[in-house]
């Protein structure tokens, strides 16, 4: 039996350091030396496991016995559900149907900005609001590459557009994780959590189209850049306070598509100067953005991992119209997948039968307790096998290859590719989820809290960086709640700010740690096959979620003061 300790130097900011070093040694390998992820993830490991004997006095089989559970939750649910949407990208790419839905996208928009707003902003939020877990990313950044996008934009762009929706998550599961360890009712927390998100989802568009074409992107494409963060914003708000916050990110990102689709209408944005007069269809990499090097993706004798642009430019005539028939192909896996969510998500008889299914139970031989002698819920093991987004993923990809028209021998040749090309990824996450439990059953997350509690009335300025924080290290905004949500109303009620502005805010500033978190970068690699860069795509993303946690915080302060507590129910 392991009980945690808070403070083992006795000096609250010197353990927090302490206590943060192997996520700083982690992302340093990562983001400035280049060290491969794996590698990277195996040195924060040994540093976080070697801290949790030495300072912490973890005995050194209950480290193991952690970490081998969290290199249990990578491979289960996560490398599943990335096997899963790399194998169905690579089904549409053997039947040629990657290409159909390219074509679709032109059709709307021959701006391959747009279409990366629509795809990861709008229709990666409504995937959120079914399942979690880094499903989004892996789904649509191998859209982004199919659609021509360079491999490297395209999974920056799908991590960063993943932080908007997160605070709700699959269904409000990191609302109701947070209602739980608060005891504050979920549709309030749900209500706060809406007024600060959708203030700050109406900033990410225009991170994207930053990140796409850096400031020529804005001067171009501001309207619809406002249009999409304005609705996904209004849509929050609206929804959270007045409807359901279930149903959240769903209700946002339609209303957000909605009103890209009516400025597209009202005002067609410029084509890129660089694409010609007359341009249609797909533009080219080369013309599209500035020039990127287009690393090998798979390896020699393997599928390309995305059809060719077609050609365009001046005097090419745009591409026929696709058959009905084989446009309702090309997106019936999307289309099959959102049902399936639909139904083991929202409360029936199938939700039901498949709960019945799951499996919980403590991991073998782990027992360690919080300071206070309560069991830790981080040790107990969840496997519901049955409603896995990966589980989803993979019946989606069977029924899909028989629409798609995909030979059996060729389903399960294009399945063994998407494995080999996942395998340095699913090491990375295994090792990354290692880390993390460590961390979490030793006491060191627990440090970093107590800390950042002892700041006073400036709490509520850092109330978002823990939050942060908890999302960096664990990758999901729900695991972050449950960790550190009850932290922050024990804090508020100290420091004599609302406990209930500083739960909402564990929530809303943890989002923008789904852009650094080791398990989101490593899926994005893995799904646009550029495993071993997943520093290239932090070095990316990394400022971008700071400057908006920034913001987010000075929100949160402002809300504890008379400026803006107006907001806080």
């Amino acid at each position: 039996m392991y009980r945690q300790i808070t403070d083992p130097l006795g000096h609250p900011a010197l353990t927090a350091l302490l206590a943060a070093t192997p996520l700083i040694v982690l992302l340093v390998l990562l983001g400035v030396l280049r060290v491969k992820a794996h590698r990277a993830a195996l040195a924060g490991l040994a540093t976080a496991a070697v801290l949790a004997v030495v300072v912490y006095g973890m005995p050194a089989g209950q480290v193991a016995l952690g970490a081998t559970e969290g290199a249990a939750f990578g491979l289960f649910p996560i490398v599943w559900i990335v096997l899963g949407a790399v194998w169905i990208n690579r089904l549409q790419r053997a039947s040629g149907h990657d290409a159909v839905i390219s074509r679709s996208f032109a059709r709307l928009s021959d701006d391959p900005r747009v279409q990366a707003i629509l795809i990861a902003f709008c229709f990666g939020a409504m995937v959120e609001s079914l399942s979690g877990f880094g499903t989004p990313i892996a789904v649509t950044s191998v859209i982004l590459v199919g659609l021509g996008q360079p491999p490297l934009k395209a999974a920056a762009i799908a991590t960063f557009a993943n932080t908007a929706p997160a605070a709700f998550g699959s269904v409000g599961n990191p609302i109701q994780a947070l209602a739980k360890v608060t005891s504050f009712p979920a549709t309030e927390l749900g209500a706060m959590v809406g007024r600060q998100s959708a203030v700050i989802a109406f900033l990410v568009p225009f991170v994207l189209l930053f990140i796409l074409d850096g400031s020529r992107g804005l001067r171009e494409l501001w309207p619809v850049a406002l249009a999409a963060g304005a609705g996904f914003g209004a849509g929050q708000y609206l929804c959270s306070n007045h409807l359901a916050y279930q149903l959240t990110d769903l209700v946002a990102a339609l209303v957000s598509a909605g009103a890209v689709l009516v400025v597209l209408r009202v005002r067609r944005p410029a084509r890129p100067a660089d694409a010609g007069p007359g341009a249609r269809g797909r533009v080219p990499v080369a013309t599209r953005l500035p020039a990127e090097p287009e690393p090998a993706l798979a390896p020699a004798g393997a599928a390309p991992l995305m059809t060719p642009p077609a050609p365009s430019g001046p005097g090419v005539p745009a591409p026929p119209a696709d058959p009905r028939r084989e446009v309702l192909r090309a997106y019936f896996p999307y289309a099959l997948l959102t049902f399936l969510f639909s139904l083991v998500s929202y409360d029936g008889p199938v939700a039901r039968f498949v709960d019945a299914r799951d499996v919980s139970f403590t991991w073998p031989g782990l027992r360690v307790v919080s300071a206070s002698g309560r069991p830790l819920a981080v040790a107990t093991f969840d496997f519901g096998w049955l409603g896995a987004a990966g589980t989803l993923l993979l019946c989606t990809g069977v029924v899909s290859a028989c629409v798609l028209r995909v030979s059996a021998r060729r389903a399960v040749r294009c399945y063994g590719e998407a494995l080999r090309q996942i395998r340095w990824a699913a090491l990375t996450v295994s090792c990354v989820l290692a880390l993390s439990y460590v961390m979490n059953l030793s006491g060191m997350a627990v440090s970093l809290g107590v800390w950042l509690a002892g700041a006073g009335r400036l709490f509520a300025l850092l109330s978002g960086l823990l939050g942060w924080f908890g999302v960096a290290l664990t990758g999901s905004d729900t695991s972050s709640n449950a960790l550190f949500g009850a932290m922050q109303v024990t804090a508020a009620q100290h420091v004599g700010i609302s406990p209930l502005l500083a739960a909402a805010t564990n929530s809303t500033g943890g989002v923008q740690g789904k852009a650094a978190a080791m398990q989101n970068l490593v899926i994005a690699a893995g799904a646009v096959g550029l495993t071993g860069r997943e520093g290239d795509i932090l070095r990316k993303v990394i400022g971008w979620s700071l400057a908006v946690l920034t913001a987010l915080c000075v929100l949160a302060w402002l809300q504890s003061t008379s400026v803006l507590g107006w907001m806080v129910p």
